[in-house]
This record gives C-alpha cells, sequence and structure tokens, in this order.
C-alpha cells in the first residue's frame, strides 16, 4: 500500500509541480509590469518541445502523468508568453525594431503572432505523424526532439543572465524550481523506466541548472543599468515636480 501511494504521490508531483513552477515568475512580472531579465524564449522552448512530446505519446503511449505535465505546461506557458508580451521591455528588439534573428523568429509584435506560429507547427506535426506514425524509428526521432528541445530550456536564460551580468528580473524560486524539478524527475525517469530519451535529456537539463546556479552566486540580482527601479522612478517623479 505505501509503495503504491508514493508511486501516485509522485505522479501527481511530475504532472502538476514543473508547470506551477512559473506562476511565482508570472505574478512577479505583473506586479512590475515589467518582463525584463526572463528570457521570453523560455515559452518557445517549453512549448514547442511538450507539444513535440504529446505527438511522441502517440507512437510511445509512456506514463499518462507525463502526457498531462505537457498539456498543463502549454496552457501555463501559452498565459505566461500573453504576460510577457504585454509587459515586455520599453529596449526589447520588437519595440525597437532591431531583431536580428531570421524573420524576426519569436520577437513577433502581437501575441496572435506566436499563436498562428504554433498552429502552424501542430498542422506540420499531425501532418508527419499521420505519414510516418507507424515506423518506430520516426518515433524514436521524435522522441529525442522533444526531449532534447526541453532539455536546452535553460540555455536562452543562462545566455540572457551572461548578457545581463546579473540574474534581475529571473525569481530565485523559478531557480530553485528548475534545480528541484530536474533533480526529481531525473529520479523519477530512472526509477519508472521511462525512455531512454528522458534520462539522457534530463541528466542534461539538470547539468545547465547548475551552470545558472552559479552565475546567480557570481552576478547576483541587481538590477541592469537600463533599468529603473521602484525607488529610482519616485526620484525621477520628485525630481521633475521640483523643476
Amino acid at each position: 500500500m505505501g509503495p503504491s501511494w508514493i508511486s501516485i504521490l509522485s505522479s501527481i508531483g511530475m504532472a502538476v509541480g514543473p508547470p506551477l513552477v512559473y506562476a511565482d515568475q508570472a505574478v512577479s512580472i505583473i506586479r512590475k509590469k515589467d518582463s525584463t531579465g526572463f528570457s521570453r524564449d523560455i515559452c518557445a522552448v517549453l512549448l514547442l518541445a511538450n507539444i513535440t512530446r504529446c505527438f511522441f505519446w502517440l507512437g510511445n503511449q509512456f506514463e499518462f502523468a507525463l502526457l498531462f505535465q505537457s498539456l498543463f505546461m502549454i496552457v501555463a506557458q501559452l498565459a505566461l508568453l500573453y504576460i510577457c508580451i504585454r509587459y515586455r521591455p520599453r529596449h526589447s528588439p520588437e519595440t525597437l525594431g532591431t531583431s536580428a534573428r531570421p524573420f524576426a523568429f519569436w520577437q513577433w509584435p502581437t501575441y496572435a503572432q506566436h499563436v498562428e506560429f504554433l498552429a502552424g507547427f501542430i498542422l506540420c506535426l499531425s501532418i508527419l505523424i499521420l505519414i510516418f506514425g507507424r515506423m518506430q524509428t520516426f518515433v524514436a526521432i521524435l522522441g529525442f526532439v522533444a526531449l532534447g528541445l526541453e532539455s536546452t530550456l535553460p540555455i536562452p536564460q543562462l545566455i540572457n543572465n551572461y548578457k545581463q551580468k546579473t540574474l534581475y528580473g529571473f525569481r530565485m524560486s523559478t531557480l530553485v524550481g528548475w534545480v528541484g524539478g530536474d533533480s526529481f524527475k531525473t529520479i523519477y525517469f530512472f526509477l519508472q523506466h521511462s525512455p531512454l530519451q528522458f534520462k539522457v535529456c534530463a541528466i542534461f537539463q539538470l547539468s545547465i541548472d547548475f551552470i545558472i546556479v552559479a552565475q546567480r552566486l557570481i552576478y547576483g540580482n541587481a538590477p541592469p543599468p537600463d533599468v529603473l527601479t521602484e525607488d529610482d522612478e519616485l526620484e525621477q517623479a520628485l525630481a521633475l515636480a521640483e523643476e
């Protein structure tokens, strides 16, 4: 009885835990009305990875808890993406029109453009799964694409931290959630004998998490020069009032 309850609780934790990690990040952005410091590419990685993982499930039906986690994560990231776009930084590439990416990928000015891209991505995967869904090689590759993409999740944030030389705007709760959640899921994958793709990619992702922990210790979380804190804004307002 005991081990079965532990297994059930572990499955519930795997299903709802990772998406909830981003709740505090979303609240922080809304409170500050500024998404500076949080890489919106995280939303891209999680949306593409979890959509692909859902199609992987059609060919290799792994634990239902992991499928539910993907569905829950898709909903959570669509909401977080909307918040990030609504409160985008004043100096963001799409605001200034200075995106250097091909076709300004994931730096489009409207939420609708992001949703249209995701709809096209789902359509392409649907066509591929209909044509090649019975081929085990294709299913295995799809799994590695889904989990490999998800394992790169911390990399955009790592690069963003390196450029700013600070972790300002990136919630400590999110970082703790990453390290704790990825540690838990790595153990979970091995204990549940999940497909190889899950195990390999989880180990890689956890290693990147620890590099970001090192960045947090080295850089700290002071505001970058181009971001005004609430105290700075109050001082400027008082100065203008005196003039």
